[in-house]
């Protein structure tokens, strides 16, 4: 009985095959074959879920007397495993072998590469229902290429979109070392480059994101759109969970068709446990493509997206559709059979006209396929995946799902559809902080000034200095007629006088800053500080290097000569203090017509106020300077320097000199190594100029403004002690005339 079954099964087998073909006949339906890979297993298995859907399609296109009634569509498939090498084989299988296909269909990015490249040379239509890669977007490189899943890089416009609603202008990137996120990051740069939004950093790794993700946070990345793999997802939020680079600070965009659940997946390549792993996504934002109409829409099938998944569940044999790969592609698998047959039926018409029909189709047959791709490019209809038509490099237009993880659980916060540019927002986003964090630290502009209590304190001082100079010009005025004061050149004395007026006055507009002066007029301060100091000094100074300098020249000569010179010329005495004068006031006006002062903004390092505020705060400094600052300044302290040095040394020479004709002179010799000495101190006080503040002392952490109003109140200080020093030996002139002729010297502390 067996071994005639055996034996009957195949020729039964036959004359089955062959009736059912008289029967097509005889209806008058003429078979259409369409060549299709479904990866069964491999990388990604999506023709489990894929390849019953494109067979649902195929029965009811077949079954409809309005599409394509005199034609017959057959599906011929085999597994590609994901594999582009299999897929190789198996492509040159499906095109010498009969029957002509006047279609192919494959799934995965890497094998409808393969086939989209190779069809051109067969001119073949290559529809395919699972490929994101953007190279395929390439319309010269495939130019015959169709797809039903939409491009990775439809996820950018979403993702653009949403910066802007949040006011974001400044992102980060990481990115797994693969081409297609590659190629979707390449076009995310341009679409934010066209929305002003700058891409700060770039980073990407190929198999450890350890590096990648303490560079985000050396980096003070803030916004950080990710692209990587599931299980690279669970690598980079493990290194995200160390660095602290979550929480209420940072926002993370990631692909949304990971496992609802991907976080909680024991991984071994990973040492962060499920509850570490929950609080670093928490908050995270993801775009998904939507690959199942949300709306009760009847499509070109007649059917709704949710009667396709319940037919769907019922052909899978009560599956779980989380262990069914390409589930969520299922009705992109769908939607491709009804895109392609509206497609041919769409065909028949003109090529009747032309005198061609369908089943002409061959290889060498450019007309057909030319006149298929027509009708494949302006595709329009609804499907159970949504509306479905295709853009100028033949990718799907869709709307883009977005969702955000609240609580462990993602909850759908809106739909963008890229098509019309229409966001559709549910206003149910939640944040860690108050609101949508900053997109990087805000840094406050704050600029230091001078304490006001150390401005009147020195200003105090100042004005007490000038009085006694006041008073100790009146005195030498009055008494000028007296024969000790005349021996003292009184004139000279007035000039040292005038000169630390003028030096001590200088340290009101020293004072001065942007706080009491508007930026208008800041230059003028710049320029008055300049010559109010500069003039002060050497009225003050040369006058005492005058008086030393003739003391040694009289006073030092050869005995014989010595008589000669005896009687010491006032005009000689003037003349000199004239010659520095005229120095300082060239030097000056050089200065200020070759490189004038003007005003600067230097910036300091930056300070974190107290308390858990996102910002920092940037340090401003206003101060006079231009452009050959460095150059100016060592050429007056290398001629102010000389001038120190000179007067230390006449007023060494000098010091066991005594004369009659010019008195004072040890007191004089005094004053200028009191000015030398604090002068030194101060770092050149003398030198005209403004007073810049340097924190060369800042490394420690100390805060700016309290070496501002250090600095500025000794610089004023200093400046103070070197005019009162450089009065000392005026004030020891005064006498009293109650004994005649003797003096009193008057000591300053």
């Amino acid at each position: 009985m067996a071994g005639l079954l055996r034996r009957t099964l195949p020729r039964f087998s036959l004359t089955l095959t062959v009736l059912l073909s008289c029967s097509c006949s005889v209806l008058g339906k003429k078979k259409l074959y369409i060549g299709a890979l479904f990866p069964m297993s491999g990388g990604w298995p999506g023709g489990q879920a894929c390849l019953p859907a494109a067979q649902m399609a195929l029965d009811l296109v077949n079954s409809r007397t309005d599409i394509l009634p005199d034609y017959q569509l057959e599906l011929i498939h085999y597994d590609s495993m994901c594999d582009p090498g299999e897929a190789t084989k198996l492509l040159y299988d499906l095109l010498y072998t009969e029957p002509i296909k006047i279609v192919l269909m494959p799934g995965c990015s890497s094998v409808s590469t393969l086939v989209a490249e190779a069809a051109r040379m067969w001119n073949l239509i290559v529809l395919s229902y699972g490929s994101s890669s953007p190279a395929l977007s390439n319309r010269q490189r495939f130019p015959t290429f169709f797809r039903t899943h939409p491009s990775a890089t439809l996820h950018n416009p979403t993702r653009v979109q949403l910066f802007q609603k949040w006011k974001w202008t400044k992102i980060a990137t990481i990115q797994q070392t693969t081409e297609v996120f590659t190629s979707t990051l390449d076009d995310l740069e341009e679409r934010v480059k066209e929305a002003g939004i700058e891409i700060s950093v770039r980073q990407s790794f190929l198999s450890d994101p350890a590096v990648a993700v303490k560079n985000l946070k050396r980096q003070d990345a803030r916004i950080i759109v990710g692209l990587f793999y599931e299980t690279e997802a669970r690598k980079v939020f493990c290194e995200v969970y160390k660095e602290k680079l979550y929480g209420k600070k940072y926002v993370w965009f990631l692909i949304g068709w990971y496992a609802d659940n991907w976080f909680k997946i024991k991984d071994p390549s990973i040492n962060c446990t499920v509850e570490q792993m929950t609080e670093a996504v928490e908050g995270h934002v993801t775009t998904e493509i939507v690959m199942l109409n949300p709306e009760t829409v009847r499509g070109a099938s007649n059917l709704t997206s949710q009667e396709f998944i319940a037919q769907l569940m019922s052909k899978l044999g009560g599956k779980n559709p989380e262990e069914t790969g390409g589930f969520q592609e299922a009705p992109l698998a769908y939607d491709a059979v009804w895109a392609l047959a509206l497609a041919l039926n769409k065909t028949v018409g003109p090529l009747k006209a032309r005198g061609h029909r369908l089943e002409d189709f061959n290889y060498n047959n450019r007309g057909i396929t030319a006149e298929i791709y027509r009708a494949m490019n302006t595709s329009s209809f609804e499907g159970v995946s949504g509306h479905v038509v295709f853009d100028a490099q033949g990718s799907r237009m869709a709307w883009t799902l977005i969702e955000q993880l609240q609580g462990g659980s993602y909850k759908k916060i809106g739909y963008y559809d890229s098509t019309k540019g229409n966001l559709s927002w549910y206003g149910n986003d939640k944040w860690i902080g108050p609101g949508p964090p900053a997109d990087q630290t805000v840094v406050i502009e704050e600029f230091r000034y001078l304490s006001q209590n150390i401005f009147v304190s020195v200003s105090v001082f100042a004005g007490l200095g000038i009085l006694l100079g006041i008073v100790c010009l009146t005195f030498n005025i009055y008494n000028s007629n007296v024969r000790y004061i005349q021996n003292s050149q009184p004139y000279l004395n007035n000039m040292t006088a005038v000169g630390c007026m003028m030096a001590l006055a200088a340290v009101f507009p020293l004072g001065l800053d942007g706080l009491h002066v508007s930026a208008r007029h800041f230059p003028a301060v710049c320029q008055f500080r300049l010559w109010l100091l500069g003039l002060g000094f050497s009225l003050a100074y040369g006058s005492m290097f005058t008086k030393i300098w003739w003391v040694h020249t009289v006073f030092t000569k050869k005995e014989e000569k010595k008589d000669k010179r005896k009687h010491l010329e006032p005009w000689k005495l003037y003349a000199t203090v004239g010659v520095l004068l005229a120095i300082d006031i060239l030097l000056l006006l050089l200065w200020q017509v070759v490189d004038p002062l003007h005003i600067t903004v230097e910036k300091f390092t930056r300070e974190a106020p107290k308390g858990d505020l996102d910002v920092l705060i940037q340090p401003l400094l206003e101060h006079c300077s231009s452009e050959k600052m460095n150059t100016w300044l060592g050429v007056v302290y290398g001629y102010k320097g000389l001038l120190l040095l000179l007067g230390i040394f006449l007023a060494y020479e000098t010091k066991s000199i005594s004369t009659e004709k010019i008195n004072d002179h040890r007191a004089v010799g005094m004053a200028i190594y009191n000015v030398a000495l604090l002068g030194t101190r101060s770092r050149g006080g003398e030198v005209p100029g403004d007073v810049r503040l340097q924190p060369d002392t800042y490394s420690s952490g100390a805060a700016l403004l309290r070496l501002q109003h250090t600095y500025s109140s000794g610089a004023a200080l200093l400046r103070l002690q070197h005019t009162y020093s450089s009065g000392a030996a005026l004030l020891r002139l005064q006498h009293t005339y109650s004994s005649g002729a003797a003096l009193l010297r008057l000591q300053h502390t």
